[in-house]
């Protein structure tokens, strides 16, 4: 059974930091490209970074491009987005997903994505 499930979301001040983890079991983790989205109240989800099943290609929205930083770690099967300088416009709940290397199709679209983590609230104050 696939799993993925992401933490370290919180309450945080403007300015401020954190680093949201996603874990995935029951896949090859090393094959899967994985991407962080977000959602705000009332908005649509979106696409906020990607990374390659190597590592090597990493991808960012415009809006968190600078202060996000996306990796993985395929020895434990772990995802991770560091955002620094949050705003208040960066609340969201955030979801993880896994892509297998195999799919064809724009990284930032969530329709290509095969598994998804419940999400992690993130708010961060002004």
């Amino acid at each position: 059974q696939v799993q993925v499930v992401e933490s370290g979301g919180g309450l945080v001040q403007a300015g401020g930091s954190l680093r949201l983890s996603c874990a995935a079991s029951g896949l090859p983790f090393d094959s899967y490209t994985v991407g962080w989205f977000r959602q705000a109240p009332g908005k649509e989800r979106e696409f906020v970074a990607g990374i390659s099943w190597t590592g090597t290609k990493k991808y960012y929205a415009d809006s968190v491009k600078g202060r996000f930083t996306i990796s993985r770690d395929n020895v434990k099967n772990t995802a991770y987005l560091q955002m620094d300088s949050l705003k208040p416009e960066d609340t969201a709940v955030y979801y993880c997903a896994a892509r297998r290397r195999s799919v064809v199709g724009d990284t930032t679209s969530e329709g290509t994505y095969n598994y998804w983590g419940p999400g992690t609230q993130v708010t961060v104050s002004s």
